[in-house]
Parts: C-alpha cells; structure tokens; sequence
C-alpha cells in the first residue's frame, strides 16, 4: 500500500520521467506493421482505417470491463486501475491492450484534472494525451458546429425546409467548461447576422456527435449515423434531419481523420487505444467500438472503462455498447476506495483521511449493490481496491472480511505506488477468473419492452427504487417516441453522485422514485436520453479551477497538469 510518510512526484513529473518506446514498437507488440501506422510524432499514431475495414478477424480476446462505485467528486481511480491492470496483465506475459476514453479539456482545467492515470498506472505522453492529444475533439466540435452553421444559413437563405425556429434542438458545442454559454441568444446585431432566436451550448462531450463517433462501425456506418440526427422539427410539425441540410458529406469530411483509433503506451510500455470520450451521462460514457474491436483483434485480453458508477457507465456499456456493436464482455472489475466507501457511511470530505470502521462498513452496502446489479448482466465481478496513502491496515482488513462475508472476491492493488509490481496480483486473479467463470452475458432489458418499462427496470433492478414517475407532457413524449422508436434501449442521465436523482443520498437507498423530467432522442446514436433531475449538459468551472495552477516554464514544459 502507499506509504503516508513517502514524499511523492506529482503525476506530469512521474509520466515526464518515464523512458517511451518508439510508436512503432508498441504497434509490432500487437502485430500492426508500419504501413498501417500513421505517426503524429514519436510517441504517438493512429492507425489506418483502411486496414482496419479490410482485415480478417482471426483473433478476438478476452473483453474486461473496468467501472466503479459511486464515486467522490475526485473520482475513485478507475482510469488508474485500468491501467495497473493492462501492466500488471503484461507483466506476467499476456498479451494485453487498453482501450480508454479521451481527456475532454473542461475537466482538465475544472475541478477533477487530467484523465491518463495516475502514478506509476499511466499513459504517456501524458501531457499531449491531456491537451488536445491528436486533434479528434477538435474535429468532432467543427463537425458538430459546422452543422449548427449550416441550420441558421439555411434559415436567413429563406428557410426552404421551413425550420420551427422555435423547435431547433440542435446547438453548439465547445470543449470547455463554460456556464455562461448554458443558455445563449443568437443572431443579435442586425438583419446581416441572421434572425434572434435562442440557441444553447453543451460541451462537446455531450454532443450527439460523440456518441455517434463511438458506436459507429466504420466510415460508412458514421456518416450514415450522421445523416440521421434530428435537427428540428418544421412548422408542420416533421423532423427535419442533418441530411436535409446536405451537411453530412462535410461533416464527414471532417472525421475522417478522427475516426482512426489513436495507439500510444502507458509508462511501462504496454499498448493503450485512446479514442472518443462521449459524458456518461447524456450518452454512454465508453470509448470508440472501433477501437475496442481493434484492441481486440490484436490482443488476447483487452481492459477497457466504462464513466461514474457502474449504475452509469457498466448499465450503458453493457446495454448500449455491447447492444449497438455485438461484442460480449467477459467479466467486469469494480473499483472501489475505502475513501469513498466511508463517504457513503456518513463521513465528510475532510475527514476522509480518518480511520472509521464503522462509517466503512455502513457505506459498504454501496458496493455490494454495485457488484449484485453487474452480476445481473451475467458476468464475473471481483472488487479491486484502489488503494490510498491515507488507508489503515484495520479498514483494509475490516473490507476484505465484508467481501469475503458476502460472497465477493476482492483483490488489492497499489498499482498507483508501485505499477505492475502492484497489480500483479490482480491481473492473475483476473485471468483465473476469466478461464474458471466463463460468462452467460445478458442485457438487463429486451428490445421488445416499452421504454417506459425500460426506464422503470433500469431504476428498480439497479437504482433500488420503488418507481418511476413523470408528469403528463412527459408521458406523452413516452407515447409518441414508443410509436417511432420503441426498439431504442434508453440511456439514463441522472447524477453520478447517487443511486437516487439526489446528490447527497448516499449508500443504497432504497424505496425513493426516480422523476423523469424530459426525454431527449439521440436519433443518429439510436438510443433515447431520460433525463432525471437537473442535469447539465454545460460544467461550470470550480471556485478555484485547476487552470490556475497550469504554467509552461522555462523550458517550455507544461506544470500544474495533474
């Protein structure tokens, strides 16, 4: 475990430690040679779709998922111990690939930092991977913007499709946290600037755009995906779609560059696709199906993540992700941090640090109800713990026995510390279970079911609620979209703080309901937003945001990047 009296290296002074292996290297470890490699400097490529669309699937490895308890505002390390297991998995001599989502850059300067690892569990670069990395964001916000152009030229060009301006649900996007564009008003200054109207902007991980992105197949099925999205509706009430528009040709023109699954290398030189990064709340909270089908082919265990809690991301990887790509996951990890767990018992933030039995084995029910409800989807779970400086050996100790009591197998890992060194024990544990547990994967709903009955099974069988409600606007938008759409699986946005839509209702509660409050139809990602409580689709930035802290120095490295 973390020593408390060890004085540590910040993550940017660890990562820029590190000794990188060529590109090159990396990608012969999967068998990818170097016509299909395109470099973006040393340490960085993609790799050439083109051969990704032609080549033979003769290989298909061993699928894990890695997702979380609910976690604290800094997160629970899940991205960390995804790492630590792909080295500890390499260490002990399996062929192994990483499949992450990218940094988006709002929580970069906010409030939770970088999202490459931590530790001696990291991927590098870690500084290009942080900022702007090989330029897909960027590609998907001018293709989503671009689209939102193309909406209000063609409504000052004379509105031939006869746009509701009224009813425009697509906005505008940017890769930043930036409260103040939540709800915005366009088309002000003149009758050269187009006509008022209100407009809004979400942060380009919350863009329908990413979502698409990351379950599309392949070129073709993306701006296919594209084609389909539901702009507005017209004054006769029809949806008018992007194809309408005839945006998608551009718009595809612009991610052809960006669909190309990016490879580098965590600090000990084992392969990490890192590619698309879409909120897991509005949309599924998993990386691309074309990189995981590429980390698949080429390796025989692939570990990838799934956003927040596993009532969030696991639900969505698991009824989204495997629904939309056919693919068949083989066990699942659950992170867990005596921190949290003792946040979950009743303990205040700044007391975290402190030894609480008691407050641990209260908030042990949030993970148990985490592993019987991924348990459910029929696959293997084992318990990692994460662990920290701050952890006792009595509350280790006092953990692992309520493991045990339950029925829950549970490994830990100073992956964070000591790198493959310390998750060795949990890649072998990992394997074990693989080769002795063989999944009976199952969604948690059928197609058939209604999506009303689709959100009521996801809030009782995973949220532990008694019901879900919504008032009568709502229920008819049930109706209309269960006429059009009703084959859609939805995709639950509430907080990721709770089981419940409150925040501070920590643990596992039970007996609350679950409100709906909107539905949102992601048309071209074919799946339907329920939106529950107050969700924002926009971050604001912290009272003191972690940008303050980022500076270049005289050497012209960046500081601060955690």
């Amino acid at each position: 475990m973390p020593q408390k009296n060890k004085v540590y290296l910040s993550d940017i002074e660890i990562a820029r430690a590190c000794k990188m292996q060529p590109i090159q290297t990396i990608a012969d470890k999967l068998g990818i040679s170097g016509e299909h490699v395109i470099n973006y400097g040393k340490y960085r490529a993609k790799i050439d779709r083109k051969y990704l669309e032609t080549k033979n699937e003769t290989k298909h490895g061993k699928l894990i998922l890695v997702a979380g308890i609910t976690p604290t505002k800094a997160g629970e390390g899940k991205t960390t111990t995804s790492v630590g297991l792909g080295d500890g998995l390499n260490k002990i001599g399996k062929s192994v690939a990483i499949c992450l989502r990218e940094p988006s850059l709002g929580p970069c300067f906010g409030m939770k930092g970088g999202a490459a690892g931590g530790g001696q569990a990291q991927v590098v670069p870690m500084e290009e991977i942080n900022l702007h990395f090989n330029g897909d964001f960027h590609a998907i916000g001018a293709a989503h913007n671009l689209l939102s152009a193309m909406i209000d030229n063609h409504i000052y060009w004379g509105n031939s499709l006869k746009i509701d301006v009224r009813k425009i649900a697509w906005g505008r996007v940017m890769d930043m946290n930036d409260r103040a564009l939540r709800q915005t008003t366009t088309g002000l200054g003149g009758v050269f600037n187009g006509f008022p109207r209100s407009d809004h902007f979400d942060i380009t991980v919350a863009s329908e755009i990413m979502a698409i992105f990351c379950l599309a197949k392949d070129l073709d099925d993306l701006q296919n995906r594209i084609g389909e999205i539901i702009i507005a509706e017209s004054l006769e009430g029809k949806a008018i779609y992007a194809k309408d528009l005839k945006a998608v040709g551009a718009m595809t023109a612009l991610l052809k560059d960006a669909i190309q699954p990016n490879l580098v290398q965590t600090m000990e030189g084992t392969p990490c696709f890192i590619h698309g990064g879409p909120f897991a709340n509005i949309a599924h909270g998993c990386n691309s199906v074309i990189a995981t089908k590429t980390a698949l082919q080429h390796a025989d265990y692939v570990v990838t993540e799934a956003g927040f809690g596993a009532d969030l991301g696991a639900e969505k990887f698991f009824d989204i992700k495997m629904r939309q790509s056919g693919l068949k996951p083989d066990m699942a990890v659950i992170v867990a941090t005596i921190r949290a767990l003792k946040m979950h018992g009743g303990v205040e933030q700044d007391e975290l640090s402190n030894e609480n039995l008691e407050a641990l084995e209260n908030g042990f029910a949030n993970l148990k109800r985490h592993v019987m409800n991924t348990r459910k989807f029929g696959v293997p779970v084992m318990v990692a713990i994460n662990s920290f400086v701050a952890d006792t050996e009595d509350e280790r100790s006092k953990l692992i026995a309520l493991c045990q009591k339950s029925d829950i197998e549970i490994v830990e890992s100073s992956h964070w510390e000591e790198g493959s060194v310390g998750s060795e024990n949990l890649a072998k544990a990992v394997v074990k279970m693989i080769d002795e547990q063989p999944a009976n994967f199952e969604y948690l709903y059928n197609s058939q079911l209604s999506l009303w009955s689709k959100a009521h099974t996801i809030a009782l069988e995973l949220y532990g609620a008694d019901d879900i409600i919504a008032d009568t606007k709502v229920r008819n938008q049930f109706a209309e979209f269960q006429k059009k759409y009703g084959d859609l699986p939805v995709c639950i946005a509430k907080t990721p703080m709770s089981f419940s839509t409150d925040p501070l209702l920590k643990g596992a509660p039970s007996g609350h309901v679950i409100p709906i409050v909107e539905l949102r139809l992601s048309h071209g990602a074919r799946f339907i937003v329920v939106i529950c409580g107050n969700i924002m689709t926009m971050p604001g930035l912290p009272r003191k945001p972690a940008a303050e802290d980022i500076y270049v120095n005289e050497n012209g490295d960046v500081e601060g990047l955690f």
